[in-house]
């Protein structure tokens, strides 16, 4: 599988599709509340006639198909589909803050084999293949001596989907040094991957927020779980919720901070 290839696909159809529209698209809402964008539609219209163009043998799955289609989708089996996030972050996107991205994942045989996410603003690219390793614009992405406990941490966690008691415990008892939330969940997984922080929290992510995302966060030697303790994959519709941190040792003392 040629990555560069696929990159070259998702950054031309941000410069074509995405970016012209930046402060400038329509928006409306969906019926679950979250918005969606005229360049949610036009990225993931171009990305899956690219794919098809180029990888026939793959099905294909997105974010911005309707429920009647998702629910399609999964009720047959497939050796191996494209799953995308057309525009990770159409809040941030709709209100001209600048944390956004194009996330793509390939699924074959129940697991992800690779994940591109793409943040034009910055013109960052991270990618993953299943087995070798994780890459910001081309060069591997090597942790270089993260606190060695929580207090020292900065903490991404999105309160907005988080369990009330959960929630106020964290806000009473802060176990970390400080706290970010940034609103575009994928791109969210690649920034804990390049340890610009170090552990996360999130109560609801869907396959197409964490697909791409957390293969790259494993590439990269990240741990995660849900809160209950299972993987974080799960190949349906059901939402994840997710705990994560950069290594094994400040993963059990977020796992403990959030059970204490």
């Amino acid at each position: 599988m040629d990555i560069n290839k696929i990159e070259k696909i998702v950054k031309q159809v941000s410069q074509t599709c995405l970016m012209p529209c930046f402060t400038r698209s329509l928006v409306s809402s969906k019926a679950d509340g979250s918005l969606v964008s005229e360049a949610d539609i036009a990225v993931q219209t171009e990305i899956e006639q690219q794919l098809k163009k180029h990888f026939p043998e793959f099905d294909f799955f997105a974010e911005e198909l309707s429920a009647q289609q998702k629910a399609a989708f999964f009720s047959v089996q497939h050796s191996g589909f494209w799953c995308l996030d057309p525009l990770d972050g159409t809040s941030n996107f709709a209100h001209g803050l600048p944390y956004f991205a194009i996330s793509l994942a390939l699924i074959k045989n129940g697991r992800t084999q690779l994940g591109i996410v793409y943040d034009p603003t910055r013109d960052e690219c991270f990618t993953a293949l299943k087995g070798e390793g994780a890459k910001l614009n081309g060069k591997s992405l090597q942790l270089s001596s993260p606190p060695e406990t929580l207090k020292q941490c900065i903490a991404m966690v999105d309160f907005k989907r988080l369990d009330n008691d959960l929630s106020f415990k964290l806000i009473r008892q802060a176990p970390w040094h400080s706290q970010r939330s940034f609103g575009a969940a994928a791109l969210e997984w690649c920034w804990l991957a390049a340890g610009r922080c170090q552990v996360y929290l999130h109560g609801k992510h869907m396959l197409w927020d964490y697909a791409a995302g957390l293969l790259i966060a494993e590439e990269a030697g990240c741990l995660s779980s849900t809160l209950k303790g299972q993987a974080v994959f799960n190949l349906s519709l059901d939402s994840r919720n997710v705990v994560a941190a950069v290594n094994q040792d400040l993963f059990i003392q977020w796992q403990n901070a959030l059970k204490s």
